[in-house]
């Protein structure tokens, strides 16, 4: 069973496209989190979720 953990994240209404593509690509790249779910006000605010997975352990003894 995959677990994952969540994060998220409020992008302003005054963010650029650029700007949003920036955040999201340095938290891919350094926090290894993959897009879950975005979601675009009609004020321009945007709501993101971000995930990973949880890499879960097992005894090997």
């Amino acid at each position: 069973m995959l677990d994952y953990s969540y994060m998220e994240l409020y992008l302003p209404r005054g963010t650029t496209r650029e700007t949003a593509r920036q955040v999201l690509t340095e938290h891919a790249e350094y926090g290894h989190w993959e897009l879950d779910r975005l979601r675009l006000y009609p004020d321009g605010s945007r709501r993101v979720r971000l995930r990973r997975r949880i890499i879960r352990v097992s005894r090997t003894m």
